[in-house]
């Protein structure tokens, strides 16, 4: 796919204060029908969590879900099934980001990294990531996150190698910096307290720390978006009417000024209530159950059958 910037560029000096809920709702449709450059891939049914296994059928329909919107496609771990998900985008036509999900758990990470480098001699991934806000939750020390960055680069020289962190974690850590090939920097002016109105300023100074920190290095925000129900933090208030706006904002900033951004995320997960609280499962574009959340679906009448 590619994006329809005419389109796009018509709707950038929009007002979106202004807008009636059904206009909103109009222009989030015309901006997610657009295209995205990517998107963080949510394979989590109802009923899973992490550490379940995953199954080719729901990766394969989800992927379908999203294909027509999106470019590249996220995931976050090489095992459990997570494998399928580089290896049926690349089956639909869609470049990836992996990641090798790294925690406490030494056996699990060095799982993890293996998986990461067979995908990698597959050729089903574009970008490697090593790691995912490891340094924000203290899973490891700097030295042990390093070791596994240049180790996968070792094994991995044809194709780029970052690790994903809160954008501030790559202006702390020079030596993580250092080692990265790309830097992929998290931006969520909802996780500081910023309100709506004020957000889209502030993750633009958010990536403007990261692109300062990399020293000509590309910076891709690998994960910004705003939930849509639960309980808010300071000045930040969830809503659909604040989820759409955040959204169609980020998306035009994006395609005007060329900017790789990964939304977060594509569909709704219910298991993330506990490790977030509330807000945790509303993160989605499409709602648990791969229906669109901000917009109904059309539905042709031609394939509506009439029975007398």
């Amino acid at each position: 796919m590619s994006y329809r910037s005419d389109k796009i560029l018509s709707l950038s000096g929009a007002n979106l204060d202004n807008k009636t809920a059904k206009g909103l709702e109009n222009v989030f449709k015309r901006v997610l029908k657009n295209g995205m450059h990517g998107i963080g891939f949510s394979p989590y049914q109802d009923y899973q969590e992490p550490g379940d296994q995953l199954s080719e059928k729901q990766i394969r329909k989800r992927l379908k879900v999203i294909k027509p919107y999106t470019n590249w496609v996220r995931s976050f771990s090489c095992t459990d099934g997570n494998e399928l998900i580089p290896k049926i985008a690349k089956e639909l036509g869609m470049k990836t980001v992996v990641g090798a999900w790294l925690g406490d758990n030494a056996e699990i990470n060095k799982k993890e990294i293996a998986g990461l480098k067979k995908l990698a001699y597959d050729g089903v991934l574009d970008i490697a990531a090593v790691g995912n806000e490891v340094m924000y939750r203290g899973d490891l020390s700097e030295d042990e996150l390093l070791h596994f960055i240049y180790d996968v680069k070792n094994a991995i020289t044809d194709i780029p190698v970052g690790y994903v962190d809160a954008y501030y974690e790559f202006v702390q850590r020079p030596k993580i910096t250092e080692a990265c090939d790309v830097i992929l920097a998290n931006c969520y002016p909802y996780w500081e307290g910023c309100s709506i109105e004020y957000a889209l300023i502030y993750m633009k100074d958010m990536y403007n720390q990261a692109v300062k920190a990399a020293k000509g290095k590309k910076v891709i925000i690998s994960e910004t978006g705003w939930p849509s129900e639960g309980e808010g933090l300071n000045g930040a208030f969830p809503s659909k009417e604040n989820a759409m706006k955040y959204f169609i904002n980020t998306q035009l900033w994006s395609q005007e000024e060329g900017i790789d951004i990964f939304y977060f995320s594509s569909f709704d997960e219910s298991w993330k209530v506990g490790a977030e609280g509330n807000v945790g499962a509303y993160w989605g574009i499409w709602d648990k159950n791969e229906k669109p959340k901000f917009y109904r679906e059309r539905v042709s009448l031609n394939r509506i059958k009439i029975f007398n």
